[in-house]
């Protein structure tokens, strides 16, 4: 076990977390703990946002430009007056390293990068490619001599770590992904404390809740398959053809049955399964993936957000730099990070700008806004909205020109279409998924909106969610919308009325305190102005931040379930549900932090579903919650760490990536190595990585070491569209199978450098066709060891017909 790596790695991390803590403390000066919670993600996007500008030039000076950056923002922070807090970073950093260790724990029995059962192949290519690269974008392991298409700029950070730390990348993949669920964990923890805490609930309980969802949680897959195991076989029956699956594994057999995959497929739509992760099996399958490295700087985001939902209207200009300065270099980092969540800033911005207490119309210009008609309610409404959503469009647009080079010339272009009216999830497999965060919303925006509700209007009130979730459940064939709908409508009328009570008893405050101070008002104005602030504080409790995170992702939700992204990652929106429930999960694992901690800990006779007994239910609730979504973690964690069922164990714990390659294929490991320390990206050639040889030992070489090879794994269909592929991958064949000239006109014309001859290459073609390398002009072998051969090819001595004219 690398013991000192990881002590360095995680210095690493809480050196850049004290670096970070003036900035957040300046940032988010509201927050409960100081910004302290996203204070990591917060110090790594400065650098990262400078590498990826200036690194289109040179990735060194990037690197040094970024640093240079964060140390003078940070210095400005503290001569400016920002206080260091120790006991807030303190408590940051228990939390992370926790997190940080847990990981290592993990990843330390199952170190390896293998190509099947998830995306490590395509992960650790890109960050080998990076490492390689001196400018950006790296040329792509799997199509040489084009650069990457595809969102990598996750794996750039893991690189500005590897290069900062001076680690091989074969343990920097581990390090690095440990430190992105680290911060995960860690931002969970502060933002859900922290929107507690604005409304006097306690704010490390909350924060518990919160790392617990992020950190270990499952869905309700694993507890209801354990429960049909539990039960009579009529009963277990019964409820599982309810829910929606079948009676396999741990449903039949009890833990001895589990498979740590199964929680991760359970929205099926017609003829394949969806995807539908949470963040621990995504940690614990081990991929460094888009949709997991986007998820702290989705909650940085998010703290922005909450930053700005948490400044009085008054304070223009610090809220316009929230949203239109800040928020922007963040979306464009998102954007190269993982695509899928930049439209989740765009409506995070339109749900904060639209039900924040303060007014947007306020951050115009005042003779712009001025000229705004708000008479009407209806007037008010339209232009709260309209105005939001050009403040959400306006950071949408800001953030593309942040990374305007990934839109222009990374973004992958594989044919992708928007296409609508797909399948439809069950009720059932939406309860297994999302129930365990639904039930506690759902009594938590009752417990609020019941005492808003007149005794005489709470009946057409009932009637009308009833046939608004028989419309969505009927006409709609929709039972995410009739599920759903009824939480995004309540909670949006909570915020929206919270809204508005606030921003009338703020206007009247600040009017009465100026006629008593400057035009000669009276006491009794004073009076007023001092007991409407009082109720702007007692407003405060009534539904915050935390609704607004409920919202958004109940939104994402249904929409799914309506548009999709056609595209060649996967049958019909399989990869739609895949990308943006990640978002979704951590989105409301924080909401689900303050909403249970207010729960147990909120009973004011002002809401419904209080006193001692509602609050000892809402505490069983939470124990009832905490185990059954800890139970998928009980049982996937026992199997992983027993060597006897878990095959993958090395004999002693290890962070090495490529440590399973010595065992597996130790002559290709050699050959591996030896590519490994060449310098730059020279183009190879080897048997592409077409339809089924995906997933398997294929293009090992590029994935391993980041030297690009002429066609690799059939992803490359998904980035640039299946016909350029095939073209690349027949001329690859065509080096392998082709006459001597054929093969020579090839081997120049895409600049290969090198021909591997391994396993795979064996097993595709024939030993004559290879056996031909050997006399052919130009060609000679380079390095052998066993079986596998490499060969050198010298392009001035290449000979075919026309190549000099």
């Amino acid at each position: 076990m690398e013991y000192g790596l990881v002590l360095w790695w995680l210095v690493a991390y809480l050196a850049f977390m004290a670096v970070g803590m003036p900035l957040a403390a300046v940032l988010f000066p509201r927050l409960a703990d100081r910004g302290a919670g996203v204070a990591l993600p917060t110090a790594l996007a400065v650098p990262w946002i400078v590498a990826y500008l200036v690194g289109h030039v040179s990735l060194t000076a990037g690197l040094l430009v970024g640093l240079a950056v964060l140390a003078a923002a940070a210095a400005v922070a503290v001569y400016r007056g920002a206080e260091f807090d120790r006991r807030r970073y303190g408590e940051a950093a228990a939390v992370f390293t926790l997190a940080f260790l847990f990981l290592i724990a993990i990843r330390a029995v199952d170190a390896g990068v293998h190509p099947g059962g998830g995306e490590k192949f395509l992960d650790f290519g890109l960050l080998q490619s990076l490492l390689r690269a001196d400018a950006l974008p790296p040329e792509d392991m799997w199509f040489a001599g084009r650069p990457v298409k595809y969102y990598y700029g996750g794996h750039l950070i893991a690189a500005l770590l590897t290069k900062i730390t001076g680690t091989e990348a074969r343990f920097a993949y581990n390090l690095a992904l440990a430190g992105f669920f680290g911060m995960l964990v860690t931002a969970a923890y502060g933002l859900a404390g922290s929107i507690a805490a604005s409304r006097d609930i306690s704010r490390v309980r909350a924060g518990a809740f919160g790392a617990f969802f992020v950190g270990f949680a499952s869905n309700l897959s694993t507890a209801g398959r354990f429960l049909v195991w539990l039960l009579p076989d009529g009963i277990g029956s019964f409820l599982a053809s309810t829910f929606g699956f079948e009676i396999t594994n741990l449903a039949a057999d009890g833990p001895a049955g589990f498979s740590y995959w199964d929680a991760s497929r359970v929205i099926g739509d017609e003829g394949y399964s969806t995807i539908n992760e949470f963040p621990l099996f995504a940690w614990l399958n081990g991929d460094m993936h888009a949709h997991m490295m986007s998820t702290p700087f989705v909650l940085l985001t998010a703290a922005l957000l909450f930053s700005y939902y948490r400044t009085p209207e008054g304070e223009r200009t610090r809220r316009r730099l929230l949203v239109f300065a800040l928020v922007p270099p963040l979306a464009g980092l998102l954007a190269v990070v993982n695509t899928w969540s930049f439209p989740t800033v765009g409506g995070l911005t339109f749900l904060t700008l639209a039900l924040a207490p303060a007014d947007p119309v306020s951050l115009l210009p005042a003779a712009l806004g001025d000229r705004i008609p708000r008479r009407e309610d209806w007037h008010r409404e339209l232009a709260r909205h309209g105005v939001a959503l050009a403040g959400a469009v306006s950071v949408v647009v800001l953030g593309a020109l942040w990374s305007l080079p990934f839109w222009l010339g990374t973004a992958s272009g594989g044919g992708r279409s928007i296409a609508i009216w797909t399948d439809r999830s069950s009720l059932g497999e939406l309860l297994l998924v999302h129930g365990a965060f639904v039930v506690p919303f759902a009594l938590y925006l009752a417990r609020h909106a019941v005492p808003q509700v007149e005794s005489d209007e709470a009946g057409e009130v009932l009637v009308f969610l009833g046939v608004g979730i028989v419309i969505a459940w009927i006409v709609g064939s929709s039972a995410a919308l009739a599920l759903l709908g009824p939480v995004i409508a309540i909670g949006w009328v909570l915020l929206r009325t919270q809204a508005d009570a606030l921003h009338r008893v703020a206007s009247r405050a600040t009017g009465a305190g100026q006629r008593a101070t400057t035009d000669g008002g009276t006491a009794t104005d004073a009076s007023a102005a001092s007991g409407d602030a009082g109720t702007v504080e007692r407003l405060r409790d009534v539904v915050g931040f935390e609704t607004l995170l409920i919202v958004a992702g109940a939104g994402i939700v249904v929409i799914v379930e309506f548009v999709y992204v056609k595209e060649q990652a996967g049958p019909g929106r399989m990869n739609t549900v895949f990308k943006t429930y990640a978002d979704v999960w951590i989105l409301w694992a924080v909401a689900a932090g303050a909403v249970l901690a207010h729960l147990v800990e909120n009973h004011s006779p002002a809401l419904a579903l209080s006193g001692d007994r509602w609050q000892s239910a809402f505490r069983a609730l939470a124990v009832l919650l905490v185990v059954s979504t800890a139970l998928y973690g009980a049982f996937a964690l026992s199997a992983h760490f027993d060597a006897d069922t878990y095959p993958n164990h090395p004999e002693d714990p290890t962070l090495d990536a490529l440590d399973f390659v010595t065992d597996s294929h130790p002559d290709e490991y050699a050959a591996i190595q030896w590519f490994d320390q060449l310098e730059g990206q020279p183009n190879i050639v080897s048997a592409p990585g077409r339809g089924a040889k995906m997933y398997r030992w294929t293009n090992p070489v590029s994935s391993l070491t980041g030297v690009p090879t002429l066609a690799g794994w059939a992803h490359e269909i998904g980035y640039r569209g299946a016909e350029v592929y095939r073209t690349r991958a027949d001329h690859a064949d065509t080096i392998y199978t082709g006459t001597p000239e054929q093969r020579a006109y090839y081997l120049d014309s895409y600049d290969v450098e090198y021909v591997y001859v391994g396993t795979n290459e064996r097993g595709e073609y024939s030993a004559e066709d290879l056996a031909a390398f050997e006399s052919m002009a130009g060609v000679s072998v380079e390095k052998q060891w066993g079986d596998v051969v490499v060969y050198r090819v010298d392009q001035s001595a290449l000979e075919y017909p026309g190549k000099n004219g």
